[in-house]
C-alpha cells in the first residue's frame, strides 16, 4: 500500500527494521515513554489480524521469541504487554495488522497495570 507506514518503513522518521524474517518484520521507532517497544507487522498489507496467513502467524510466533531474546539482554525488563489492537473502536489506528510489543518495568508508575486496567474501570462502563 502506497500510504501504509508500515508497508513503507522508511516514511516514517527513526523507524528501523529490528529483525525479519520470510514474512515478518520486527520494527521500533524511537520511544522517549515506551523504551525497547515495537511492533511485529507482515511484509503483505493485512489490515486486521484475522487476514494472516498460517504462514504470518508462525512467522509472527518466531519473530516474538527473537525479539524477547533482544530486549531481555538489553533491557532485562520484568514483563511485557504484548497485543493487537483490532478496529477502530478496538484502539487501531494503522490499518495494516500489528502486534505491539512493549518492555515493562518495576519502576513504572503504572507497573502492575496491563492493557485491561483502564477497560475495567467504571469510566469505562456504557450505560
Amino acid at each position: 500500500m502506497k500510504n501504509c507506514p508500515l508497508c513503507n518503513v522508511e516514511s516514517l522518521e527513526g523507524q528501523k527494521v529490528v529483525f525479519e524474517n520470510d514474512y515478518c518484520l520486527f520494527l521500533q521507532m524511537p520511544q522517549e515513554v515506551l523504551i525497547g517497544s515495537g511492533l511485529i507487522v507482515p511484509k503483505a498489507h493485512r489490515e486486521t489480524l484475522f487476514e494472516l496467513t498460517k504462514q504470518e502467524w508462525v512467522a509472527t510466533y518466531e519473530i516474538l521469541h527473537d525479539v524477547k531474546q533482544l530486549l531481555d539482554e538489553q533491557l532485562n525488563p520484568e514483563g511485557y504487554n504484548v497485543g493487537w489492537n483490532y478496529g477502530e473502536v478496538g484502539g487501531q489506528h494503522i490499518f495494516h495488522a500489528h502486534l505491539h510489543v512493549i518492555p515493562r518495568f518495576a519502576d513504572e508508575p503504572y507497573a502492575g497495570r496491563g492493557i485491561r486496567s483502564w477497560l475495567k474501570s467504571a469510566e469505562n462502563k456504557r450505560w
